[in-house]
C-alpha cells in the first residue's frame, strides 16, 4: 500500500478521484493500492527563539545575536490533529512506502519534508510532479513517478530559505526594536522591497516640477505642435518657457498659409507576447483588472485547483517545452467557443502550429512551463466574475503568442507656417497580427508599458506629401508641467522585485543575477501585503506609498540589508543550491556572518533617533501614553471659531465639552484608500479649504472631508466632520 500526501484536501480529493479511492477514513481517502491523506500547508514549522530557551521570552540586546547550530522544528499547535494522522498512516505496517503529492515548488517540498522528518518515516519516497490538476495530467504524473532524491537539492534550497528567514528576521527584528524603541520588522526580502518604496517616495517629494508651455496648431485634417528644429533635445523641443513667446507664436500662425516639408515612414513591427508566468500575468492584472497582486495569485489557484483551468500559476518560466506542441495545440482546440475564432486565426502550416523559440524552449523551462489554460475547456459559464476575467488574460494571451507580429508605419510629418516648425506624428497599421486578439476587448496587452501609452495617444495622419498646403484654422496655447514620478502600483513594484539587481555597476554580478531578483513569483505577492501589514507600506488606490515609519526604517537601516544586491544574491545562491551547484554550509556561513554584522549594527548606531508617536511603545511592548492634545496654531474651527487640538488618534475642536462636534479622524480618509491625516495637512486644509498632492485632492466642503485621488480608477473618499456619536 502505498501513501500518497497531497498539500491541500482539494487536491488530495481530486488524486483520490481519480485512483479510485472512494473508502473513507479519519483525515485520509482510501483505495486497492492506495491511501490519500493531506497537509493543511505547513504542519511543521521551526520553533520560537523561547522554545531554544525560555530566556529568549525576553528581549535582550545582550542575548543577541541568536546562532543555534541547529534549529529544530515544532508541531504547529492548531493542525496538531492532522499531523497525528499522518504521521500514524505514514508509520503504518501497511504502508510501505509513500508518494510526495505537495505542490510541486520548493515550498511544497518543504511542507512535505519537514513532515516526513517530525514523523521519523525512513519508508522510501517517491515524487509526483504535475503541473495541472487535470485527470489525464493526474494520470500522466503518477505514470512518470521519480525517486524522491532527484529532489533533494531543491528540498536542501527551501530548507536554506527557511532557516536564512528564521536568523535574519528573528535576530535583526529584536536588534532595531531594542534599539529604537518601537517594533520593527526586518526581513532579507521585505527590507529591500521596501527600500524600492522608499526610494519612489523619496523621488516624488524631492521632485520640483518644471512649468512651461506648448502651442498646438489644427490644419484641419490633423495637427502639429510647435518645436524648435535645431533642439538637440528631441523630448523637449517642443516646450516654450514664456507664456508671452507661447502666445505670440500662437498668434503669428494663426489663419495663415503651411506647408508639407517632410514626411518620412518607418516600417516597424512587434513581435507577440510571450506567455505568461505568475509575475507577469500579475502586472498585466494589476494594471487591466485593478487585482493586488495577492488577490491575482489566489483566483490563478483556484483556477488551478478548483476549475481545472489553468496550468499550475506559481511558475517562473514563460516558456514551454519542446515535447508540448502537440499538447498545445489540443489545449488551442479545447479553448471555450467563444476563442474558437481567434484560434482559428492562428496561422497554422500543413495543419501544424507555427514553431517559435519564443515559446518553446527546452532551456527556458525551469521547474514548471508557462501559464497557459489546460486541455480541458473550462466552464465559462459556472467562473465567478474575477476567475474569468483572469481566464480570459490568460487564454487570449496563449492564442496571441502564436499569432505574427503587429506591423505599422511610424509616421512624422513636419508643416510649417509662419517660419514656425510644427511636428505630427501618427501611424498607419500594415497588419494588425497578434493585435487582432485584443481587439474587441479592453484588455491589450501592456508589455512595453509607457510605450504603449503613447501609442494610443498617436492619431491617423492623413495621406500626405511634400508640398500639401493647408490653411491653419485654429492655435492652442497651453500651460503644462513636469510631471513626478508615479507612485509604485502592485504592477510597478512586481516589475522592480523581479528585475532587482539590473541597476548595479558591477557588470558581472549584475549578469549573474538576471532571473533571481527580490523573493520569487510564488512569495512576492505576500510580501506586499506584509508591508502592509506592518505599516510600511498603505495602499491607496492602486498606489503603494511607504509609510512615515517605512521611510524612518530604511533610514535606519544598513545598506546591506536594504540593498536589493544582498538580497538578489542570496536568491541566485538558492537557485544554484536546488541545481545541486552550490554547497549549503557556505551558504549558511554567509547568512550567519550577515546576522552577526546586522545586530552589531543596531548595537552601536550612537544617534538613533526616533519613530513616529504613535508607533512608539513601552520597555514591556506596550503603547506609550496616549497624546497629550496639542493645540494648531493659526487654525480655527470650522464650525464654531474655538482652537483646533490635536490627540493621538484625531483632530477636533477645542471646546468639545460645550457641545461642537467638529472632527477629523486621522485614519478617515486612509480607510477609503486616502492619505492619514497629519497636522501639517489639517492645517493647510482649515487655512486654505483644498490641499493639493501627488496622489490627489483632499477638500472640505458641505460639512465634510473629501479626498480625490489623481488616479482615475481610484474612488472619491468622502467622511462627515460634525460628528455624531452613536445614537446621538
Amino acid at each position: 500500500m502505498k501513501l500518497i500526501i497531497a498539500e491541500k484536501p482539494s487536491v488530495a480529493r481530486d488524486i483520490a478521484r481519480v485512483l479510485k479511492c472512494s473508502g473513507r477514513g479519519e483525515g485520509y481517502l482510501k483505495g486497492e493500492d492506495y491511501l490519500v491523506s493531506w497537509a493543511l500547508g505547513h504542519l511543521v514549522t521551526l520553533v520560537e527563539p523561547d522554545e531554544l530557551d525560555e530566556k529568549y521570552k525576553k528581549w535582550r540586546m545582550e542575548d543577541l545575536p541568536l546562532l543555534p547550530e541547529h534549529i529544530p522544528t515544532k508541531v504547529i499547535s492548531k493542525t496538531r490533529s492532522q499531523f497525528s494522522t499522518l504521521k500514524k498512516l505514514m508509520l503504518s505496517s501497511e504502508v510501505d512506502s509513500l508518494i510526495c503529492a505537495t505542490d510541486a515548488g520548493r515550498e511544497g517540498e518543504l511542507i512535505f519534508r519537514l513532515i516526513y522528518e517530525k514523523a521519523g518515516c525512513k519508508k522510501p519516497v517517491e515524487r509526483l510532479w504535475i503541473s495541472s490538476m487535470t485527470d489525464e495530467a493526474i494520470r500522466e504524473g503518477f505514470e512518470t513517478l521519480k525517486p524522491a532524491s532527484e529532489y533533494e537539492g531543491l528540498y536542501q534550497s527551501a530548507q536554506c530559505r527557511s532557516q536564512a528567514d528564521w536568523l535574519v528576521g528573528m535576530n535583526a527584528s529584536r536588534a532595531f526594536t531594542l534599539r529604537y524603541g518601537v517594533l520593527l520588522s526586518i526581513g532579507r526580502v521585505q527590507t529591500p522591497t521596501l527600500a524600492i518604496l522608499v526610494k519612489r517616495y523619496r523621488e516624488i517629494a524631492d521632485f520640483k516640477p518644471v512649468e512651461y508651455h506648448t502651442v498646438t496648431a489644427d490644419f484641419g485634417d490633423y495637427q502639429g505642435v510647435w518645436f524648435r528644429p535645431d533642439s538637440e533635445d528631441e523630448k523637449t523641443a517642443h516646450r516654450i518657457p514664456d507664456a508671452d513667446a507661447a502666445q505670440a507664436i500662437a498668434q503669428k500662425v494663426k489663419g495663415k498659409q503651411a506647408q508639407v516639408k517632410s514626411v518620412s515612414k518607418e516600417e516597424k513591427r512587434e513581435l507577440a507576447p510571450q506567455l505568461y508566468d505568475l509575475t507577469s500575468l500579475q502586472r498585466d492584472a494589476n494594471r487591466q483588472l485593478g487585482f493586488t497582486a495577492d488577490k491575482t495569485l489566489k483566483l490563478a489557484q483556484a483556477l488551478y485547483e478548483k476549475w481545472k483551468a489553468l496550468t499550475y500559476p506559481r511558475t517562473d518560466s514563460r516558456y514551454l517545452p519542446m515535447d508540448m506542441i502537440g499538447r498545445a495545440a489540443q489545449t488551442l482546440k479545447k479553448l471555450p467557443a467563444p476563442y474558437q475564432p481567434l484560434v482559428q486565426g492562428i496561422p497554422y502550416k500543413d495543419g501544424k502550429l507555427p514553431f517559435s523559440r519564443r515559446i518553446f524552449d527546452n532551456a527556458k523551462v525551469s521547474d514548471h512551463h508557462a501559464l497557459i489554460p489546460t486541455p480541458q475547456t473550462a466552464p465559462l459559464d459556472k467562473l465567478p466574475p474575477d476567475e474569468r476575467a483572469l481566464f480570459d488574460l490568460v487564454a487570449r494571451r496563449t492564442i496571441a503568442a502564436f499569432y505574427p507580429p503587429y506591423e505599422y508605419d511610424q509616421v512624422k510629418v513636419v508643416t510649417e507656417a509662419a517660419e514656425e516648425s510644427f511636428r505630427s506624428t501618427g501611424r498607419a497599421v500594415r497588419a494588425p497580427g497578434w493585435k487582432a486578439v485584443y481587439a474587441q476587448t479592453n484588455s491589450a496587452p501592456s508589455a512595453r508599458g509607457k510605450a504603449k501609452k503613447a501609442e494610443d495617444a498617436e492619431t491617423v495622419l492623413p495621406p500626405l506629401l511634400v508640398g500639401d498646403t493647408r490653411t491653419v484654422r485654429k492655435t492652442t496655447a497651453k500651460k503644462e508641467s513636469t510631471k513626478p514620478p508615479a507612485p509604485h502600483t502592485d504592477a510597478s513594484l512586481l516589475a522592480s522585485m523581479e528585475n532587482a539587481g539590473r541597476d548595479l555597476e558591477d557588470e558581472a554580478l549584475r549578469e549573474q543575477m538576471k532571473g533571481s531578483g527580490l523573493g520569487t513569483p510564488a512569495t512576492r505577492a505576500a510580501i506586499i501585503e506584509r508591508l502592509i501589514a506592518v505599516g510600511y507600506v498603505q495602499r491607496r488606490g492602486r498606489a503603494l506609498n511607504a509609510t512615515e515609519k517605512g521611510v524612518r526604517l530604511i533610514e535606519v537601516a544598513p545598506p546591506e540589508i536594504a540593498s536589493p544586491e544582498t538580497t538578489g544574491k542570496w536568491e541566485l545562491a538558492l537557485n544554484e543550491i536546488a541545481q545541486n551547484k552550490r554547497d549549503t554550509a557556505r551558504f549558511m556561513e554567509g547568512i550567519r556572518r550577515m546576522t552577526d554584522f546586522l545586530v552589531e549594527y543596531a548595537q552601536r548606531t550612537e544617534n538613533p533617533g526616533s519613530f513616529p508617536e504613535e508607533e512608539r511603545k513601552g520597555a514591556r511592548g506596550r503603547r506609550s501614553a496616549a497624546k497629550a492634545p496639542s493645540v494648531l496654531p493659526d487654525v480655527v474651527c470650522p464650525l464654531c471659531g474655538k482652537p483646533v487640538q490635536e490627540t493621538a488618534k484625531a483632530f477636533g475642536c477645542s471646546d468639545w465639552r460645550g457641545g461642537c462636534r467638529f472632527t477629523l479622524w486621522k485614519d478617515c480618509l486612509a480607510r477609503g484608500g486616502g492619505p492619514t491625516l497629519n497636522s501639517k495637512l489639517v492645517t493647510l486644509l482649515l487655512r486654505d479649504q483644498t490641499v493639493k498632492g501627488s496622489s490627489g485632492v483632499v477638500k472640505l466642503e458641505d460639512e465634510h472631508i473629501r479626498f480625490y485621488p489623481s488616479d482615475p480608477d481610484a474612488k472619491a473618499v468622502s467622511f462627515p466632520y460634525r460628528y455624531k456619536k452613536k445614537g446621538g
